[in-house]
């Protein structure tokens, strides 16, 4: 079976427009390559995200990790932490660990490999090269109103209601 396919769509471009707002990394530097910590065979741990200039009436984050090329029609979701306060503006390195502690009643629900924290870039041997969408979501409610047992799907569909500005910082990895 080939791997050779179009390159996917920004996915973010193909939603309603939203408030833009500013995030940084000292782990991500935008339209480069993931160090190797955020590699899932290589380390596995999320990287350090800060944000700031966020919308007037946000009352919560949420933060997701999303790879559109992945050879699956719907991508593949690394992260989702849901219910960030939004009196936190960063998460330090390592703050997607399945043990990690999380600020308020903030909690992260299962990324498409099933597991409930951050799952690093692990695409196909020899695919075209991957890029990982980190995206805070400013959003404006205390809480998404969803569950930890929610599917990213869910997460991203409420989201689509309740989002007041996105800021986005996209690393790439090629196995």
């Amino acid at each position: 079976m080939s791997l050779d396919r179009p390159v996917h769509p920004d996915p973010y471009t193909l939603l309603p427009a939203t408030a833009s707002f500013d995030v940084t990394s000292s782990d991500v530097i935008d339209g480069q390559p993931l160090k190797d910590d955020q590699v899932a065979a290589l380390g596995n741990t999320s990287p350090e995200l800060s944000w700031s200039g966020a919308p007037e009436g946000t009352k919560s984050y949420v933060v997701t990790c999303f790879d559109p090329d992945a050879p699956t029609p719907s991508g593949f979701w690394h992260w989702v932490l849901v219910d960030l306060p939004a009196d936190v503006t960063s998460l330090p390195t390592g703050s997607g660990g399945g043990e990690a502690t999380l600020p308020g009643s903030a909690f992260m629900c299962r990324n498409d490999g099933g597991g409930a924290e951050f799952m690093g870039a692990a695409p196909p041997e020899g695919d075209q090269v991957h890029r990982y969408y980190f995206v805070v979501h400013a959003v404006g409610e205390e809480s998404l109103g969803v569950g930890p047992d929610a599917s990213a799907a869910v997460v991203s569909f409420n989201l689509a209601f309740k989002t007041l500005g996105r800021a986005i910082i996209t690393g790439t990895y090629q196995h």
